[in-house]
């Protein structure tokens, strides 16, 4: 690592603690238990932050995670349906919103920490395919033997939008597949797909890819991440105190550093 990067990440984590010792002077003194769950594409910035807010607030922050919609067993809305209890909840708008008209969530309690869009990876060492315009992406897709898409938000709007749109939807039904549970990455890296599509913020953690780039705009779809109360949680008060860490400026960069555009400039 050169001195540059050891400096800015020290530059990064003292931004951070002014900015979360500046909101703890706000909070009780009592240390609390904050149960948080986070689907995948804020999951790398929280990982950065979480110890940061631990270290300086006193609170503890018990972690789940899982993805925004979907029925997987692991996934946000299955874990709600089973009666699992948290504090907050962070996930792609989409989610929160279904969450919000189900009556899990606080009316009013959301906001916005980040935007997300969604990026194609390969595994290291293979041909870099183009994706430069739509139609250099429709013809990578019909190249492609094995496509990976997330059965989370970003898969959701690629088999049931962005396929039907440039009119592959039916070849992709033989080549392209939903991976549940975990990371896309994870599935191209082992070499079970040649093209990986997944937010942005989840795939450029993968030594084992090489990341293309992120779809042509005409194509894209950018999403919030949010976060809410959930009803009925027993730490209302240290769930705030901890969006607005997560959402305050001096944090930026480092979700910035996660392939994340803050929603907060």
């Amino acid at each position: 690592m050169t001195t540059f990067h050891i400096f800015t990440r020290r530059g990064l984590l003292a931004s951070a603690l002014l900015a979360l010792a500046s909101l703890t002077a706000q909070t009780a003194a009592s240390a609390a238990e904050i149960r948080v769950i986070t689907s995948g594409a804020f999951t790398e910035a929280y990982k950065k932050l979480v110890p940061i807010y631990e270290a300086a607030s006193g609170h503890k922050v018990i972690s789940a995670f899982g993805a925004s919609v979907g029925n997987a067993p692991d996934s946000i809305p299955s874990r709600f349906a089973r009666g699992e209890k948290f504090d907050l909840v962070i996930l792609s708008e989409g989610g929160l919103e279904a969450l919000m008209k189900e009556g899990k969530l606080v009316p009013g309690s959301r906001v916005d920490l980040a935007r997300s869009q969604i990026g194609v990876a390969v595994r290291k060492g293979t041909p870099i395919p183009d994706i430069s315009t739509v139609a250099a992406l429709k013809q990578t897709l019909l190249n492609a033997k094995s496509v990976a898409y997330s059965a989370s938000a970003s898969g959701t709007y690629l088999s049931t939008e962005m396929f039907p749109k440039l009119g592959i939807a039916e070849q992709m039904q033989k080549t392209a597949k939903k991976i549940m549970s975990e990371r896309v990455g994870a599935v191209v890296a082992r070499g079970e797909a040649e093209l990986g599509f997944q937010q942005v913020s989840e795939l450029i953690y993968f030594k084992e890819l090489d990341f293309v780039g992120t779809l042509p705009d005409a194509v894209q779809q950018t999403i919030f991440f949010s976060s809410a109360l959930v009803k009925g949680a027993e730490q209302q008060e240290a769930a705030q105190h901890l969006v607005r860490f997560f959402n305050s400026p001096a944090v930026a960069d480092i979700v910035r550093s996660t392939g994340l555009d803050p929603a907060n400039k």
